[in-house]
Parts: C-alpha cells; sequence; structure tokens
C-alpha cells in the first residue's frame, strides 16, 4: 500500500493525488502542514517539499519524479499521449503551470493567504495580492485559448496537462480568487475537469482555518 503524505494547499499533492485516483489507484493519505513540517518529511526527503510517495520501504519525492513514476508503473490507464510531439507538448503544459502559475499566482496568492497566515502570523499583503490577481487573468486566457483550439489541453483529449492545470487552479478557486465568468472556455473546461469522479475527493479538502468558496462544490458553478 502506498503513503502518500500531503496537504490539501500543495498544487503537487493535488496533482499526484488526482493522477492516482485517475488510474485506480489506493493509497493511505497523511496530512502534514508545510509550515509546520514534522522531522519525519526532513528524513524521507531533504528538500521538505510535498507530496511525498512512500511504499514498501522506499521513498520518491519531487513532483515531476513521483508523476513521472505512477505513468510509468500504473500503464492500464494513460496520461501521456502516445505521439511523441504530442508527449512533449503535454509536458510542456505541465511545467507552465508546475513553474510558471506557481510562481506568478500560487506564491502571489495562496501562499500569502494560507502559508503566510499560519506560518507566520500575517496577514497578506495586498500589494503581493493584486499582482497574483493580475498575473491570474494572463494565465486564464491562455487557458481559454488553449480550450478554444482543442476541448483540452492537448489536441488528443485529456492528460497529465488538465490534471496539472487543474491541481493548481482548484486551490485559487477554494480560495474564491477565480474570475470565471470572463473566461466563458475556461471555466466550461473546468466544470468538465471538476465533474470527473477523480475530482470528487479534493472537493471534499478542507484547509484548516479557511473555509472554501461558496461555489467550490457546486459542479454547476
Amino acid at each position: 500500500m502506498v503513503l502518500l503524505i500531503h496537504h490539501p494547499s500543495s498544487p503537487y499533492s493535488r496533482k499526484i493525488r488526482l493522477l492516482m485516483s485517475e488510474k485506480r489507484m489506493l493509497f493511505v493519505p497523511k496530512e502534514v502542514e508545510p509550515w509546520n513540517l514534522p522531522e519525519e518529511v526532513y528524513k524521507l526527503n531533504p528538500a521538505a517539499t510535498l507530496p511525498i510517495y512512500v511504499f514498501d520501504g522506499n521513498v520518491i519525492s519531487g513532483n515531476i519524479a513521483i508523476t513521472e513514476y505512477i505513468e510509468e508503473f500504473s500503464t492500464d490507464v494513460k496520461m501521456l499521449p502516445a505521439d511523441l510531439k504530442a508527449r512533449a507538448e503535454v509536458r510542456r503544459l505541465m511545467e507552465w503551470f508546475d513553474v510558471k502559475f506557481y510562481h506568478e499566482v500560487y506564491k502571489n496568492i495562496a501562499t500569502e493567504k494560507i502559508h503566510k497566515r499560519f506560518g507566520s502570523g500575517l496577514a497578506p499583503d495586498s500589494r503581493v495580492l493584486k499582482i497574483g490577481l493580475n498575473n491570474l487573468n494572463y494565465h486564464l486566457e491562455y487557458i481559454d485559448w488553449l480550450i478554444e483550439r482543442n476541448n483540452y489541453m492537448n489536441e488528443e483529449g485529456f492528460s497529465l496537462a488538465d490534471i496539472t492545470a487543474a491541481a493548481h487552479l482548484s486551490i485559487i478557486d477554494y480560495l474564491g480568487d477565480v474570475p470565471w465568468d470572463g473566461y466563458k472556455n475556461a471555466k466550461l473546461w473546468y466544470s468538465k475537469i471538476k465533474s470527473r469522479p477523480s475530482f470528487k475527493e479534493l472537493l471534499k479538502d478542507a484547509i484548516r482555518g479557511i473555509l472554501p468558496a461558496k461555489h467550490y462544490t457546486n459542479l454547476d458553478f
């Protein structure tokens, strides 16, 4: 049995949970707070990042390493396209959200509203939030454009690109900061992803001390 050490505020944790659910892989979740990590996390992963994938005495840490391992280990349901160019495009989009979106949006919104509050007891900086919200609009425009062309992130259908993007957006959506009404294609796409069985557990997530936006669990928002 797999032990997944995670936190609902971690987009990489959500990504791995979605991926495992799509592949119907069972795991035991163990929640730890990123701003108050127990000593065991440092022993398992010196980088002190989440999630951490533990099985049969083995440890895999790092979002990319875990993602690639699961995709190669569980092949009944494939989340990467067979076509080489399409696979490269999915990986490019994964990097877009795991790196660019994370630094331009997540760190300016979620880190300010969640990590800063519980880690240091400080209120979010309104100037930093404004930067994050402005950046979010830019990313939503890009998603809108992608979905208008393909219905999903990639022309070959639902893939790891969609899982990655939805995992990151879901936390911002939990906080109620996504202006969905201005982005019709992105909203329709997210509604489809949100309606998948794999998303069910994410909709039950609760970040201690922060209630989700009223529409968060609504599939027809």
